[in-house]
């Protein structure tokens, strides 16, 4: 129980971390969800494919859309691009962070069931059962016409190769050896695939920091600044809403309570909503500029003669109360 408190506790840290685990946790109930379903294919020519290809296709979908609905980054990613402009400029580099970095996230568990499903090779072989050449199987004087078989009783027995129970084709097409190609293509495509998300990663890791590593600093700060800044605002909403709740209460009292100083001069319903609403609709620049002594804007040398411009700050929110 310590380790699994320890884990609960790290993840928790922060919020990339958690994310991380998130994805983890997602990855894992892929594996154990695609071990745990009985595949059953239909063993009908008009059905084999697209039940194959949709078991193949539609829960990473889902896996997908569950990524972004588990990701608390989604809410404030909206937040961010729906927003009055305000005294705030939008940086369309930071929104595009921000969803790139759930995307790649959302992606972590389709690409496990895809793999997974593809080394198996049991969609596969429902999917593409009817594509098969029946005659890579067959002796080179072999012909369907000989055994008085159709084209369309070539088809039904092509697709009932993937059910073992029911096939009766074993005179014609050895259905384990159609079993083995088809599974050996699918799991080369699995291993394609595989080998694929895995140049894309390096890619990514290794090139990405060569041509724009300045840009992607910038983006990740800020990102993780529109992150802090609205869990202090969270914060600070709570820590308001306990202390307005405490002296509403204890109100009859005619002493002055220590909580009143934590209220911020906020004392009514409708001050609270006009400030709210303000932090919506105006919220303030990025600009801090601090004054010196004789209220002049001073100048500090950092690093070796680079010059900042410690402003005065224009952070500071007032209400209009």
């Amino acid at each position: 129980m310590d380790k699994f408190r320890m884990m609960f506790q790290f993840l928790q840290s922060n919020q990339e971390s958690f994310m991380n685990g998130i994805c983890g946790i997602m990855a894992l109930a892929a594996a154990q969800l695609y071990s745990g379903f009985e595949f059953s294919c239909l063993c009908l020519p008009d059905y084999n494919y697209a039940y194959g290809i949709g078991v193949l296709v539609v829960p990473p979908v889902w896996f997908f859309m569950l990524g972004f609905v588990l990701n608390n980054n989604v809410s404030m990613l909206a937040e961010e691009w729906r927003r009055p402009l305000g005294k705030r400029v939008k940086d369309p580099t930071v929104l595009r962070y921000m969803f790139c970095s759930i995307s790649q996230r959302s992606l972590i568990a389709p690409i496990v069931w895809i793999s997974v499903t593809l080394m198996d090779g049991k969609s596969f072989l429902c999917a593409y059962s009817l594509n098969l050449d029946a005659r890579r199987f067959t002796g080179p004087d072999f012909s369907f016409e000989k055994v008085n078989m159709s084209g369309e009783d070539v088809t039904r027995m092509l697709a009932k190769i993937p059910c073992k129970d029911i096939y009766d084709g074993g005179h014609i097409v050895a259905r384990e050896a159609a079993t083995r190609y088809l599974r050996c293509v699918s799991q080369a495509f699995g291993w394609v695939f595989l080998l694929l998300i895995t140049l894309t990663a390096f890619l990514v890791r290794a090139i990405r920091p060569c041509f724009t590593q300045a840009a992607f600093l910038k983006t990740k700060y800020w990102s993780h600044y529109i992150d802090i800044e609205r869990k202090m605002f969270d914060e600070t909403c709570t820590e308001h809403a306990k202390s307005f709740a405490k002296v509403c209460i204890q109100h009859d009292e005619d002493k002055k309570l220590s909580d009143e100083d934590k209220l911020l001069g906020i004392r009514a319903q409708d001050d609270m909503n006009r400030v709210l609403w303000n932090w919506h609709a105006c919220k303030p620049p990025l600009s801090l500029r601090r004054d010196g002594p004789d209220g002049d804007t001073s100048d500090e040398l950092v690093n070796g003669g680079v010059h900042y411009v410690q402003m005065k700050e224009m952070a500071e929110y007032y209400s209009t109360v």
